[in-house]
């Protein structure tokens, strides 16, 4: 996960980040958006149940978050800054709570351990570099 900036800093490089593709809602710069979201979202939760012992978590609409932010005019630079930042406060909070043995307990999923938490985060980012991937793969074709 550590990798994941650089990662999608050379898939999109050369890139504007208002690529789209006709199936999908989301530009390239707003998937980076997304992601990053997700990674903090996340961190918070993990640090905040292990620095106060509330480990109750509620669900989040992301279709929400992307409006709200206005993930599709989000600048990929930016975006890709963002990411930066966001994953290395979620590395160090995920090996933290894995240390304590913090368990969140989340309003639609049930327990969520560390590990579960990292699990399901990397699976985002991987499918969500997939989705960035299909979009310039797209553009390259043409559609």
């Amino acid at each position: 996960m550590r990798d994941v900036p650089a990662r999608y800093g050379r898939l999109v490089e050369g890139r504007r980040g208002d690529e789209r593709h006709p199936d999908l809602a989301w530009n390239v710069a707003a998937y980076v958006s997304h992601v990053t979201d997700n990674l903090r979202n996340w961190a918070e939760r993990l640090v905040g149940a292990r620095l106060t012992d509330v480990s109750t978590v509620p669900g989040y609409d992301p279709d929400l978050l992307a409006r709200a932010r206005g993930y599709n005019e989000i600048s990929l630079a930016g975006a890709l800054w963002s990411l930066r930042g966001a994953a290395g406060a979620w590395a160090e909070s995920v090996s933290l709570a894995e240390e304590d043995g913090t368990v969140l307990e989340h309003a639609g999923r049930g327990p969520q351990r560390a590990e579960d938490v990292a699990r399901n985060n990397a699976h985002d980012a991987v499918h969500h570099a997939w989705d960035i991937q299909r979009i310039l793969d797209c553009r390259r074709d043409g559609r």
